[in-house]
């Protein structure tokens, strides 16, 4: 090369090479711990750190993180720095940070622009805990049970309402597309509403078209569920991509206010939510798109969670016996029993507060199924104080996260054998709650998190129980019910759900089931 040449090829070679530093920068390759800072690990890729192994198992590698680095440890993801605190008697540092400096509702308004198309309000956490609370607790709660049991015995009976011969008969299916189905559909029903009857013409052509509406969103919406995961991290490829868009459209305009506003029985929830973002000048495009919001939050995980409970109840006879022991007790207290051609069973909210072994079957359940991960944006700078006096100081622009069921709810220091299924788990001896739980001796205030914590805890976690223990106690009162193979192993989860709710099996799970006479 002559000199000329070179002369002309230097500035190139060093604009290439500035570029390149300045690219790796703006990606963290350069990011160094700071003095009091967690340990760092920004992975193999620039800029993508650790997040394939992080997304190809999320509990796998967070234990791996934690025995090389210790119980809090920063890593690189995508981008983004998380800091994670994998030790629970820690976990009220981060719970009780004020909003001002650790926040939710910046990554939730992400997150619900990428999976719903909608685009948040600043009152929208204020909205939604004003709601809730009035409709999906205390009163507001009571009237949600009433309308919960009439679809549930709508959809699980209608064999029985229509004298059908099969009546006697074992009926077979897949565990979880049964859960999944009558609790999702009676679930959409309740809080979306019913078919107008006047329109219907009769009660009984109201509730087919209920049956077979509710089943067409159910069919779209597992469809939507399944991409889901990959959709709020966005890595769909094109062609999901272009499939999550088509269902996002469909629920649209199955949600559309305009439609909702015809139905009858629309839960009070639903049409406050509609009438404060109306008041407050949303477009109704908008709402639209929040109706599928409220669809997921409130549908997502009530169907998986039924199936874990029946499953681990069918596995384990003692459990089973237990739980039906108490259904039937309640039912005969209440002056009430299964009779063929009798009333329908009248469940009512009270009932359901008289139930502390269902209580304690699903809490242990949601134990061991329910896995979301807690995030917090660093708005500015904090430091943590950890209880042992450790001080851990975290960058602006930054992430802190919990993942509750690794780090406590699956840590045999704290639940021995946590991979078994104790019915009993959360009962004490005299059969109340059981809330003292220890590790290293110190005892926990958070030792199952299956509902998040602090300001972000799941608002609609007391419906949520609400339907799955209707569900529950309406398939032991109505229903005996066994696997078509007793000795199958439990299948296991789908870890490519960790961090959205209660997991999903790898298969499917045959049973049989039949009415109880």
């Amino acid at each position: 090369m002559t000199a000329g040449a070179m002369a002309l090829a230097l500035p190139l070679l060093l604009g290439i090479v500035v570029l390149t530093l300045s690219v790796l920068f703006y990606l963290g390759a350069f990011r160094q711990r700071k003095p009091g800072e967690p340990p760092l690990d920004r992975g193999p890729i620039p800029w993508l750190g650790h997040v394939l192994e992080f997304r190809r198992d999320m509990a796998k590698f967070l234990r791996r993180m934690q025995k090389q680095h210790g119980d809090v440890f920063t890593v690189q993801l995508a981008g983004h720095y998380f800091t994670f605190i994998m030790d629970p008697l820690s976990f009220g540092a981060v719970v009780k940070e004020a909003r001002s400096k650790l926040d939710f509702s910046k990554f939730a308004r992400q997150l619900v622009r990428n999976v719903f198309g909608y685009h948040s309000m600043p009152e929208e956490h204020k909205f939604l805990e004003t709601t809730s609370n009035k409709h999906l607790m205390g009163q507001g709660l009571a009237v949600m049970t009433q309308a919960m049991m009439r679809n549930l015995q709508n959809l699980m009976l209608h064999r029985l309402e229509s004298g059908g011969a099969d009546q006697e008969q074992w009926c077979h299916a897949g565990l979880f597309d049964f859960c999944y189905s009558i609790a999702f559909r009676a679930g959409y029903l309740s809080l979306f509403g019913n078919e107008n009857l006047d329109s219907a013409g009769t009660e009984g052509k109201a509730k087919e078209l209920d049956r077979h509406r509710a089943q067409e969103i159910f069919q779209e919406f597992r469809k939507y569920d399944q991409l889901f995961p990959r959709l709020a991290f966005g890595v769909l490829p094109p062609k999901d991509k272009a499939e999550a868009e088509r269902l996002k459209r469909f629920f649209w305009r199955a949600l559309a206010v305009s439609r909702i506003r015809q139905r009858d029985n629309v839960s009070g929830w639903v049409s406050d939510n509609v009438r404060m973002r109306t008041e407050s000048g949303m477009k109704e495009f908008m709402q639209d798109r929040y109706m599928l919001g409220l669809l997921w939050v409130s549908q997502g995980n009530t169907g998986p969670s039924a199936f874990w409970l029946l499953l681990f109840l069918m596995k384990h006879p003692e459990a089973m016996a237990a739980v039906r022991g108490e259904v039937d007790r309640v039912l005969m207290e209440a002056g009430q029993r299964v009779v063929p051609g009798g009333p329908l069973i009248d469940l009512t909210k009270n009932m359901l507060l008289q139930t502390p072994v269902l209580d304690s079957a699903v809490e242990e359940m949601l134990r061991m199924t329910a896995a979301p991960m807690l995030t917090r944006a660093v708005l500015q700078d904090v430091t943590l104080k950890m209880p042992a006096g450790k001080e851990y100081a975290i960058r602006r622009g930054d992430r802190v996260a919990l993942f509750p069921h690794a780090s406590v709810q699956m840590d045999p220091a704290v639940h021995a054998d946590p991979h078994v299924f104790r019915h009993d788990r959360f009962l004490t001896p005299e059969g109340s709650r059981k809330v003292d739980f220890y590790k290293d001796g110190q005892k926990l205030k958070f030792y199952n998190m299956p509902w998040g914590a602090g300001a972000t805890m799941c608002p609609g976690r007391f419906f949520a129980t609400n339907e799955l223990k209707q569900f529950v106690f309406l398939m032991l009162s109505y229903f005996d019910f066994e696997l078509l193979e007793p000795a199958e192993e439990i299948p296991g989860i789908d870890v490519t759900r960790w961090g959205f709710g209660t997991m999903q099996p790898t298969r499917e799970v045959q049973f049989k089931y039949q009415l109880r006479v």
